[in-house]
């Protein structure tokens, strides 16, 4: 059967709004705005502050808050307006994908033109989508309340849903495109390996979304060493091993020093055992010369992943005070773009191409 091209296109235009939306949250992040607005209004909020009035009751709202109380006192109104710019961006352009998403939903489902299998698969995204507008609410308030900043444990939970959101959204659209295909089991080595892969890749994600929730990278704005260290004195001191380390990891060195630690390591491992997939892959003749899928994501996966690194590492050297907004947000955008080319070859390796 061949594809419905405006299903096609209305789910393309989702996995690019859900991009955008996982980089505006990234911004939001490093620009220190998500706790700019202390309400969650989902109908009255989608207008912000137009008068002066309005915009002066928002900033008192902010003032109770312990970011405001411990960090940013003495903020200008100017000031507030700017990361009240980009959390209210965050927040309006999640019901602009609500609205993108239910108004041709409901179209194509009066028009029948949704088979059963991405009936099911749709409802699965936006129950996915309700976990993470949910979980960002969750997230948000533990900064209004805890600390003066968004709990970094809740910020990389909210970017894995929200990376859940789009992975699944994006294996919906290939399995439309590409409905023509039938399945097939994968070469028993090539599965381990694979599966190997991914949940370093999961990993390495939620270790990076730790790094920019601690903004670990200002700490050891260095490469290849940490401050001068390949593993840092602090991790190896058995006294620090304790919970108190692990749940106020602001407190002191030790966890900014174990993820970024962590995080540099895993990224070494996961570029040896990707070229290991490849080397597999590509000496399965069945897999790689009959299957342009194949092809075009071994090629794609490399790429990203290589780019990702050199990012990474950029990002770090020049995190000194800071860091900077268009590299930090650029290195996130990798993850998706390395995360969208494994779901891609995960497809081809899982489907007849003929």
């Amino acid at each position: 059967m061949k594809p419905n091209s405006s299903i096609l296109i209305w789910l393309y235009i989702g996995l690019i709004m859900i991009f955008i939306q996982i980089i505006v949250g990234g911004i939001t992040r490093l620009t220190e705005s998500g706790l700019s607005i202390t309400k969650w209004e989902v109908v009255s909020g989608t207008i912000p502050p137009l008068s002066n009035d309005a915009w002066e009751r928002e900033f008192e709202l902010y003032k109770k808050t312990p970011q405001y109380l411990e960090i940013n006192e003495g903020m200008s109104l100017g000031d507030f307006k700017f990361i009240y710019f980009w959390e209210y961006i965050h927040r309006f352009w999640a019901r602009i994908m609500g609205f993108v998403f239910i108004i041709p939903f409901v179209y194509f489902l009066f028009k029948k033109a949704l088979s059963p299998r991405l009936l099911k698969n749709l409802s699965i995204v936006m129950l996915l989508a309700i976990l993470a507008a949910t979980f960002g609410w969750i997230m948000v308030a533990s900064g209004l309340i805890e600390r003066p900043w968004v709990n970094a444990y809740k910020l990389s939970i909210h970017l894995m849903i929200a990376l859940c959101v789009f992975g699944y959204l994006y294996w919906t659209y290939l399995t439309e495109k590409y409905s023509n295909f039938s399945g097939r089991n994968m070469d028993g080595g090539i599965n381990n390996t694979f599966y190997i892969f991914s949940f370093l890749l999961v990993f390495q994600i939620f270790l990076g979304g730790m790094m920019s929730g601690m903004k670990i990278a200002v700490l050891y704005p260095t490469w290849p060493t940490m401050n001068g260290e390949w593993l840092p004195n602090v991790i190896t001191n058995a006294g620090m091993w304790n919970h108190e380390n692990f749940t106020h990891y602001d407190s002191n060195e030790f966890m900014p020093a174990l993820v970024q630690f962590v995080h540099r390591c895993n990224a070494y491992i996961l570029s040896v055992v990707v070229f290991v997939l490849v080397y597999k892959i590509r000496n399965n003749s069945e897999y790689f010369n009959h299957n342009f899928i194949v092809k075009r994501g071994i090629s794609s996966l490399v790429f990203f992943i290589f780019i990702q690194m050199i990012i990474g590492i950029i990002t770090v050297i020049y995190s000194i005070g800071s860091v900077p907004v268009f590299i930090g947000v650029a290195h996130q955008s990798g993850a998706i773009l390395v995360l969208a080319a494994t779901i891609y070859l995960f497809f081809g390796l899982k489907k007849n191409v003929n």
